[in-house]
């Protein structure tokens, strides 16, 4: 549409020809017929001030230059009446049709179809027209004064002249304008007389605090009371230079709360209960990840299993011969000493005296750790044993005595056991004689060591020597023989290589041995004298009767006294005899006169010991 009340420049020059010939275009009260009362204002077709000779314009540059007369003329286009036909051509009167809007009265179309200014009908009634002034007030609502935010900012220029602007916007005014630019920049002090100067409207948020946007409901109030109750708790004795942040406007220190670059919130005091709480909370967690670590670990690699600390109670464990560090392992495990093989062998094998675990019975404790269970192996406390150490020269019935009385066990046991040589591995060429075959060496008897068991030791202690020595088994016999009876006469070792010749010569002659100690054997006695009776004794053993020698060993000879039979000594002896015992000087002889005078010191040194 176009029209509308707007004021045209010369968009139509004349009014001639709108209307048919002899209509009258207004009506007795001046409307068109028809219609309601146009909405005429006279103040939107006066003359502007600034044309018709008001002020002065301003140009863009700031000089003033020459209004701008606009040509007015008669050709104003102003309100015009509507026909009483075109009123009538929106209604159902019979004399009017519709087709009247379109066309001439007649139907003709010399007329144009529209009207080009026509104004709008009025619009209809609605809730703003029935709107009324307040009847409280003595008069409507100051009217609304623009006010510059910001003091200093330039002017509005916003003079009133009959409701037209009376400058330019942002440009120079009169006076009255500057006045009111000066009024407008002066702020008052308490900020809020902004208010007074909006007349009768309210402005919407004027009463709303500002602050930060926040989570609503429940918890905003629940951060809103925390905020207030942070800032109540601010103590401004307590704050520092860093807390204040000084205002140059109103001269005061205004404290800043803690702040959390972390949150961007104020710290809130924690309650030392709370605080105790989660840290137990929390050492419960990593006890119970460790716990479960270890379970875990336990599950997936069983072998590295480990007790902690020293073990309790006592248990015996063996550690047999020819172990390795692997078998001494797991029999820790079988025994509940160590928890698995693993932590034991990497400490083993940390310690290069591991290697000297000796075999035997070990007191340890169950449930150790594996450092701690090697480190009770290689202490020699803990070893459980007897050590028997049985010199060369002891019977075989002394031997088994001596065993009892180091061990602690019942002699019959040790008796029992020598009686079944088969059993004690006695090999055939000692034929059935187990005299001379117990090697006389240092035994080391565990608790649960059996006399069998050490019986058989020595017979395989004295198989190994008899081996390394080189003697042939069909010898073996007369070799321990002969060792048994230069063990037994010979004060040192240095004479029993010289006995070893005396013997060798003598049963080379045929001469009998004669030897004492033999006869006392025979008698089961001891001692380095013999009397006619003893010599009387018809035993296989008494060389003095028998010539050659007995059947077998008289006892248990050393290595030394074995290596003396195999290599005696170079020499053409054929009697000795110990002058001295108590220090075993031993005189040797080649001729019977030699030996009769080595026997009377002898017997000299018999006098002076009576009692042998």
């Amino acid at each position: 549409m176009s029209g509308s009340g707007r004021t045209g420049h010369g968009r139509h020059s004349a009014a001639d020809g709108l209307f048919p010939p002899g209509a009258d275009p207004r009506g007795l009260d001046g409307r068109a017929p028809g219609f309601a009362a146009p909405r005429y204002e006279p103040a939107r077709y006066e003359v502007p001030p600034y044309v018709t000779g008001g002020l002065p314009a301003v140009g863009r540059d700031g000089s003033r230059r020459a209004p701008r007369i606009l040509d007015r003329s008669a050709d104003q286009t102003g309100p015009l009446v509507e026909p009483e036909w075109w009123s009538y051509g929106s209604s159902d009167h019979p004399d009017h049709p519709l087709s009247a809007r379109h066309g001439s009265p007649d139907g003709g179309d010399d007329l144009p179809r529209t009207h080009p200014s026509a104004p709008l009908p009025p619009l209809p009634t609605g809730v703003w027209d029935r709107l009324h002034p307040r009847e409280d007030t003595p008069g409507d609502d100051a009217q609304t004064v623009a006010q510059p935010l910001v003091p200093g900012a330039g002017p509005l220029d916003t003079g009133r002249h009959s409701g037209q602007t009376a400058a330019p916007v942002s440009g120079s005014g009169s006076d009255d304008h500057d006045d009111l630019t000066d009024a407008h920049a002066r702020v008052p002090e308490d900020g809020h007389d902004w208010d007074d100067q909006t007349g009768g409207l309210e402005v919407i948020g004027a009463h709303v605090e500002e602050d930060r946007p926040g989570p609503r409901g429940r918890r905003g109030r629940r951060d809103r009371r925390r905020e207030a109750a942070d800032a109540a708790a601010i103590d401004p004795a307590q704050l520092d230079e860093d807390s204040l942040v000084h205002d140059e406007e109103y001269g005061e220190d205004i404290p800043v709360k803690p702040y959390d670059r972390r949150t961007g919130r104020a710290r809130r005091r924690r309650n030392p209960v709370a605080v105790i709480f989660s840290l137990v909370v929390l050492a419960g967690l990593v006890a119970g990840i460790v716990l479960g670590g270890q379970k875990l670990i336990a599950l997936i690699d069983p072998a590295s299993q480990d007790y902690a600390g020293q073990g309790t109670g006592e248990i015996q464990i063996r550690v047999q011969n020819g172990d390795t560090l692997s078998d001494i392992a797991r029999t820790l495990v079988d025994a509940d000493v160590v928890a698995s093989v693993g932590p034991f062998v990497d400490a083993a094998e940390q310690n290069a005296a591991s290697v000297g675990i000796q075999p035997g019975v070990y007191a340890l404790r169950q449930q150790m750790s594996g450092q701690a269970a090697l480190d009770l192996l290689l202490d020699p406390a803990s070893r459980l044993l007897s050590r028997v150490t049985l010199p060369e020269g002891l019977t075989v019935e002394r031997t088994l005595t001596r065993l009892a009385e180091q061990t602690g066990r019942p002699v019959e046991e040790f008796q029992a056991a020598a009686a079944d040589t088969v059993a004690l591995g006695l090999p055939a060429y000692a034929d059935g004689k187990l005299e001379g075959f117990l090697f006389p060496a240092t035994y080391d008897v565990e608790p649960d060591t059996t006399p069998a068991d050490v019986l058989r030791a020595m017979v395989a202690r004295g198989t190994q020597v008899f081996t390394e020595l080189g003697i042939p088994e069909a010898d073996r016999l007369t070799v321990v023989t002969k060792a048994s009876l230069v063990q037994a006469e010979a004060g040192s070792v240095e004479d029993m290589g010289k006995v070893a010749r005396v013997l060798e010569n003598r049963l080379a002659d045929g001469m009998a041995l004669q030897l004492d100690t033999t006869v006392n054997y025979a008698n089961g006695k001891g001692g380095i004298t013999t009397s006619a009776e003893d010599r009387a004794n018809p035993s296989e053993y008494n060389t003095y009767l028998h010539p050659g020698l007995p059947p077998g060993a008289i006892n248990n000879p050393g290595e030394d006294a074995l290596r003396a039979v195999l290599n005696p000594t170079p020499g053409d002896w054929r009697f000795f005899v110990v002058v001295d015992p108590d220090t075993g000087d031993t005189r040797f002889a080649a001729t019977k006169a030699e030996h009769d005078a080595n026997v009377l010191l002898f017997r000299q040194w018999l006098r002076e010991n009576p009692e042998g």
